[in-house]
């Protein structure tokens, strides 16, 4: 103990020696020490000394003023709580991480009052042991060894062995049953043949394939009638991102590995609750959470750290430090990765927890789960207010639209001059303000006025209930009444496409000349257009187009432009369409 008091005073800083904060950072100290020597052991994950040993730094975590008396409650009924978890599980990376051990401490103490017994610690690090010897195994045999062999990959879970369960491949209407091989690496399939399976399909994880394939969506033609299926996404690829190799690339390799097995061994021990598979996967979670992008930048700097930072870290004391998974991939057993080697000396020195303060990945996870909680919180407003139905949510959009609706119906009001004067008044402004060249000034003067709305909303309605919007919820309809509703605006949507398509069909017979006739008319509008936009300033286009606009329907002009706007559509509906032409194109459906 004197000569860690020695090493300590020597490499730590003054202010991690500072009396009000020093009993805890000399105690992770000698935490990250024990712990280094101690995965030194092959299996160690086995043994109930270790076992018992990593509980015991928690439950001293959370009592490090105790001047070396023996502790009263240091026995099976101990407990402890997630601060203390989060602080010294990390510091073996198979245990935890720093992202995701918040999610591993709820499952493990969710039926003890969120305090955390030595019984459920012990029965999943056991359980873990047990899923470390079957990636073991499984990685040894002779499974796809053909295809692993050449990038050393490990078999982190096989499904569909047994023949009454097997995993479903849908081609077409075809049905496909077969074998699902998940290594560090790939996804394989093998189809079921008679007595064997046939070649392996590979999917490698490392190509950028842009494709999502949802677990609800796997059934025939897309239908939703399965339950458990691959949830397979390949949007967003770390390693490619950041230009990992070597070590680094081992070391992201290892935190994805142990993140399946801690998930293997959490199913085993909450096989009765149902677990949210992507709270407990690192990488998954930096996708989900808000600033996520910032946790996988800061993690990328710490992998890619120079090796002359490494050597200062090593220098500084390593016992400062945590462990990397990379450094103790040696003690599980087995090699990982293509470069695990090298031992801790020559490999990533820093870990992901510092003594005495909170690295900057841990920094970046705070903020992150800060701004989750009031995602959830926004969340929850917005689940709250779903509702089901075509006719009700048009019901509901109806009314959040009705400002809008009404701006437009009082333009509408403005523009068909009903009200001459009101109409006069306006058109004298908007042109006033468009010969001084003040649009830009009006926009921003819009923009403050819709900003000081909201801020005297705030305070003059502070404290007070929250106006509910109050929707008139529309007649109810059985079920033939939904399906010819349905039916009806399928059919309106099609119109509308068909309408859409004719436009299109009519502007490409105007280029390609089909009526010479309307095509010459259509080119002298364009070159007038274009040379209006050449000499004319745009200030005094914007005034033509507006005034244009605007006057069209006052009563002097009236007339004049009912009598321009049928002459435009007789003129529109003389345009003859494009032709097109429906090629099928016999696809051959595969055969086996």
């Amino acid at each position: 103990m004197c000569q860690l008091r020695e090493n300590f005073d020597a490499e730590a800083s003054d202010l991690l020696k500072h009396k009000s904060n020093f009993a805890r950072n000399f105690l992770e100290y000698c935490c990250f020490m024990a712990l280094a020597q101690s995965i030194q052991v092959t299996g160690y994950l086995d043994d109930n000394k270790f076992r018992r040993l990593t509980f015991d730094m928690m439950v001293a975590w959370e009592f490090p003023e105790a001047a070396g008396e023996p502790f009263p409650h240091m026995d099976d009924d101990a407990t402890v709580g997630i601060e203390a978890f989060s602080r010294i599980a990390p510091a073996v990376p198979v245990i935890a991480n720093v992202v995701v051990s918040d999610k591993i401490f709820e499952v493990l103490a969710a039926s003890t009052n969120n305090r955390l017994h030595f019984s459920a610690y012990d029965k999943f690090l056991v359980r873990l042991e047990r899923a470390i010897r079957k990636l073991q195994s499984q990685s040894e045999s002779s499974l796809l060894l053909s295809l692993r062999s050449g990038r050393r990959e490990k078999i982190l879970e096989v499904d569909g062995t047994v023949t009454t369960q097997p995993v479903l491949e849908h081609v077409g209407i075809s049905t496909w049953p077969g074998r699902l091989t998940l290594t560090d690496h790939a996804l394989y399939f093998e189809a079921h043949r008679v007595v064997s399976y046939d070649k392996a399909k590979v999917y490698d994880l490392a190509a950028d394939l842009q494709q999502v394939v949802r677990p609800e969506l796997t059934g025939p033609w897309g239908t939703r009638l399965f339950d458990k299926a691959v949830f397979y996404k390949s949007v967003s690829l770390f390693i490619s991102k950041f230009r990992l190799s070597g070590h680094q690339r081992d070391e992201v390799l290892l935190k994805a590995i142990f993140g399946i097995l801690r998930l293997q061994a959490l199913k085993e021990i909450s096989s009765a609750v149902p677990l949210c598979c992507e709270a407990l996967l690192m990488f998954n979670v930096c996708d989900q959470l808000p600033g996520g992008d910032l946790i996988l930048e800061k993690l990328a700097n710490i992998l890619t750290m120079r090796e002359v930072d490494r050597k200062i870290a090593w220098k500084s004391g390593n016992g400062m430090y945590s462990i990397s998974a990379l450094a103790l991939a040696s003690s599980l057993g087995f090699v990982f990765g293509t470069s695990s080697g090298m031992t801790s000396d020559t490999g990533l020195i820093v870990g992901e927890i510092a003594v005495g303060e909170m690295t900057v990945l841990e920094k970046a996870v705070r903020d992150a789960r800060s701004s989750y909680e009031n995602v959830m919180l926004a969340q929850a407003t917005v689940d709250g207010v779903k509702v089901d139905g075509i006719d009700t949510n048009l019901a509901v959009m109806k009314e959040l639209l009705s400002p809008v609706t009404e701006f437009w119906n009082w333009l509408l009001f403005l523009l068909y001059w009903e009200e001459p004067l009101k109409s006069l008044a306006f058109c004298l402004v908007c042109t006033y303000i468009i010969c001084k060249g003040w649009m830009g000034y009006a926009f921003a003067a819009s923009l403050i006025f819709s900003a000081l709305f909201m801020l005297l909303t705030r305070y003059i309605g502070q404290g007070s209930p929250i106006d509910e919007l109050k929707v008139t919820a529309p007649p109810t309809m059985n079920t033939m009444e939904q399906l010819l509703a349905v039916q009806n605006a399928i059919s309106q949507a099609e119109e509308l496409i068909q309408d859409g398509n004719i436009v299109l069909l009519k502007f490409r017979a105007l280029l390609l000349s089909i009526f010479p006739q309307a095509t010459e008319r259509f080119a002298v509008a364009l070159l007038a257009l274009a040379l209006l936009l050449a000499f004319v300033p745009l200030r005094y286009i914007v005034l033509l187009a507006f005034l244009e606009t605007f006057t069209r329907y006052s009563p002097h002009r009236r007339a004049n432009t009912e009598r321009w706007m049928r002459r435009l559509r007789d003129w529109w509906f003389s345009i003859p369409a494009a032709p097109v032409i429906l090629e099928r194109v016999n696809e051959d459906k595969k055969k086996r």
